[in-house]
């Protein structure tokens, strides 16, 4: 998401950046760069011209040419300027589910995602906020659409409303609000039916169905790929039918970004959230502040932390930096590890949300460093029987031969894998020691404020987690240390050079 304008304004800023003094010729020129990397992006004009417009009159006062670090104070008026550009003036209303049952409308085009994005905003629902979910599908055209729908309410262990067949959109909408009242549901999401293009007949089923069931959010879900399109058909959408909020999907298949950066500022709807991936957990909250940090390559690193929360019982996070600190690192410890990065999104994902970690992203790809060597990996240790995966130095040759043929790889490729393993090994065992109660409970620390156990985010400190991140980006702290273990904050020890 965002990769080509991170990259174009990425190459704007580090030139900005080093040039020490600025003039106000050289912030117009970079201006007129910033302009053509929006449009590239597939940004509407108007947007790009007010965002342009905006920027250059901040940051061509003396306040910012004369100061001691020009090139940083653009970029932050840059920072500023994508915020309100994506957010609004205001800050974005959490969604409204409460006195329930709570209806959610959901609403798009047919090929939009519509029911996949149905099934992974209960999922978030029920799991994040704790609530009661009824799914119910109101599409009577297309073919499996009501299957479809109960299919996914069993993967992820959410109610569907049961199907009646012959039933029109308004009936069924009727009875999920019934259904929804005397079942004790906390929210009941309505998928409506889509077209492959607006017309009447739509219109004309999503009115009624909104007017029976009185939704207390009314959430449009648009295809990301579609760029512009995507904002005329939310514009469209709410001049018929009211909108509260978009939900962007395959933002993860779109390297220019350009609908999300359109859509608040044309509609004057908010983004509620992006869909990022096929799987039920890839549905993440739409932050401004965290996109135009992500956008400007200064990482994510609050929702890296959330992904962890997610996938790491506290329980086993502890045990895990007990074995760490006393220098024990075998390979069921090295699996978990891998396994967990996976679960969090892959590398890719993890290496675009730590801070200055995007451009490596793309030079581990571009060598080949990327899930695809991940999953190899897995299957190596998976081919080591319990006794070797707990004492790695009983690996001799024929030991190495079988394990590679059980994996279907070679003996090369294991070793490489069993030298990561050691020096991860003695990395681990050197943070233990090394400071003040050690660098990894220094880090918790940070972003907490305790001793131990995962972040608490709800609760944490600014000023810590602005601690914490510098500790991650320090070649000589916690970042240099790990990225030799090829962990979070470096990730180069994870393919170790043949």
């Amino acid at each position: 998401m965002f990769e080509n304008l991170s990259d174009r304004l990425g190459g704007v800023f580090d030139r900005l950046t080093k040039q020490g003094a600025l003039s106000e010729d050289d912030v117009r020129t970079a201006m007129r760069e910033v302009r053509v990397a929006l449009l590239e992006a597939d940004v509407s004009l108007p947007v790009a011209r007010s965002f342009v417009k905006a920027v250059t009159a901040k940051a061509t006062g003396s306040a910012v040419t004369k100061s001691v670090t020009p090139g940083q104070q653009v970029v932050k008026i840059v920072h500023d300027e994508l915020i309100k550009v994506l957010q609004g003036e205001d800050e974005p209303e959490a969604l409204r589910i409460d006195n329930p049952p709570a209806p959610i409308l959901m609403v798009g085009l047919q090929g939009s995602g519509k029911t996949t994005t149905t099934a992974k905003l209960a999922r978030r629902l029920q799991e994040r906020e704790k609530k009661r979910v009824l799914m119910a599908s109101l599409d009577t055209n297309r073919p499996a659409a009501m299957e479809q729908l109960a299919v996914l309410g069993q993967q992820i262990g959410v109610d569907t409303l049961p199907i009646v067949k012959g039933e029109s959109a308004t009936q069924i909408a009727k009875r999920a609000k019934q259904q929804a009242s005397l079942g004790g549901y906390d929210v009941f999401i309505l998928d409506t039916a889509g077209r492959l293009h607006i017309d009447q007949v739509l219109m004309d089923e999503v009115q009624a169905v909104r007017d029976i069931a009185q939704p207390r959010e009314t959430l449009l879900v648009v295809d990301g790929l579609t760029g512009q399109d995507a904002v005329n058909v939310a514009t469209e959408f709410d001049g018929k039918v009211g909108v509260s909020g978009v939900i962007l999907t395959r933002m993860d298949g779109d390297g220019r970004g350009g609908a999300a950066l359109s859509m608040r500022q044309i509609t004057g709807k908010p983004i509620r959230f992006v869909g990022l991936g096929e799987k039920m957990d890839a549905l993440e909250s739409f932050d401004a502040q965290r996109i135009a940090g992500r956008i400007l390559g200064m990482g994510d690193i609050v929702t890296l932390v959330e992904k962890a929360q997610e996938v790491l019982e506290v329980e086993q996070a502890e045990r895990m930096m007990k074995r760490f600190q006393k220098g024990l690192f075998n390979m069921n410890d090295l699996k978990g590890q891998l396994e967990q990065m996976q679960k969090m999104g892959g590398m890719q994902s993890i290496m675009g949300m730590m801070p200055g970690m995007q451009k490596m992203a793309k030079q581990a790809e571009a060598a080949g460093m990327d899930d695809t060597a991940v999953r190899r990996q897995i299957a190596l240790i998976s081919s080591m029987t319990k006794k070797e995966r707990a004492n790695p130095a009983l690996l001799q040759a024929s030991r190495k031969k079988r394990i590679a043929t059980g994996a279907g790889l070679d003996v090369a490729e294991l070793n490489r894998l069993l030298k990561m393993q050691r020096q991860m090994a003695d990395t681990m065992k050197k943070m233990g020691k090394m400071g003040k109660g050690g660098m990894m409970k220094q880090a918790m620390r940070a972003m907490t404020g305790r001793g131990g156990g995962l972040p608490d985010m709800a609760n944490a400190d600014p000023a810590k987690m602005a601690e914490a991140t510098k500790m991650l980006q320090d070649p000589k702290g916690l970042g240099g240390q790990l990225g030799k273990a090829g962990l979070p904050g470096g990730f180069s020890g994870l393919f170790p050079k043949k």
